[in-house]
C-alpha cells in the first residue's frame, strides 16, 4: 500500500507591494531543488520572468543572471515593486500526488485566503491567474465563470468587484511559444493601464 504524500506549506510570504494594481496568482511553487532563486516562479525552466522581460523590456534575458542558470531576485523584486505587481499562489498548503511540479498532480489542501491578501491591496483592481489549476481554484472558491485564456470576467469578492484574468501558464509544458505567451500577457497589462515595451 503506498504511503500517503505529506502536505507542504507555502515556503514564501505573499509579495504585496504598496500600490499594487494587479495580484498575480500561480498554483504553488515547485520543490526547492528546482529553485534558481528565493522568489516566485523560481524554476529556471519556467518562463515567467522571460515573458516579463519581453513585455516590459523587449528582452527575454532581462531578468537572467548572465553566465548563471538563475534569475536576478533583487532586480525582479525592484521591478514588481515599481510596477505595482503583487504575487502569491492560490494554495497555501498542498499535497503532491507525484514527485514533480505538475499542477495535474497537485492536491490543494488549504486554499489561500484571497480576501486577506486583498485587504492588504486597496488599489488592486485585477486578479491574474497564471495557469489552469490556479484558475480553477479561484473559480471554485468564488463561484465565478472561468474566462478563456487571455480573457477576463467579473469577480466579486466581498464588497469589491475585480477583473479576473486567466493567462497561459509560463511552464514549458504549456504548448505555446514564449513570444506568443508574451503577447497575451502584454495585452492584459496594457488593458490594466501598464506601459509595456
Amino acid at each position: 500500500m503506498p504511503i500517503p504524500a505529506t502536505t507542504e506549506h507555502h515556503p514564501l510570504q505573499p509579495f504585496l507591494p504598496e500600490g499594487a494594481r494587479v495580484l498575480m496568482l500561480g498554483s504553488f511553487p515547485p520543490k526547492r531543488e528546482r529553485w534558481s532563486m528565493e522568489f516566485f516562479y523560481p524554476n529556471w525552466i519556467n518562463d515567467m520572468w522571460r515573458v516579463m522581460g519581453v513585455v516590459f523590456f523587449g528582452n527575454r534575458h532581462h531578468f537572467e543572471v548572465e553566465g548563471s542558470k538563475r534569475f536576478d531576485r533583487e532586480q525582479i523584486i525592484n521591478f514588481c515593486t515599481s510596477q505595482g505587481i503583487a504575487l502569491y499562489d492560490t494554495a497555501s498548503e498542498v499535497r503532491r500526488l507525484k514527485d514533480n511540479a505538475s499542477d495535474k498532480f497537485l492536491e490543494v489542501i488549504t486554499p489561500t485566503d484571497i480576501e486577506a491578501l486583498l485587504a492588504e491591496l486597496p488599489h488592486c483592481q485585477a486578479i491574474v491567474t497564471t495557469g489552469q489549476k490556479a484558475t480553477e481554484t479561484i473559480a471554485e472558491r468564488f463561484g465565478c465563470a472561468i474566462p478563456a485564456v487571455g480573457s477576463s470576467t467579473q469577480l466579486i469578492i466581498g464588497t469589491r468587484t475585480l477583473r479576473f484574468w486567466r493567462m497561459p501558464s509560463t511552464s514549458r509544458a504549456y504548448p505555446l511559444a514564449l513570444d506568443k505567451k508574451a503577447e497575451v500577457y502584454r495585452s492584459m497589462f496594457e488593458r490594466e493601464g501598464y506601459t509595456t515595451k
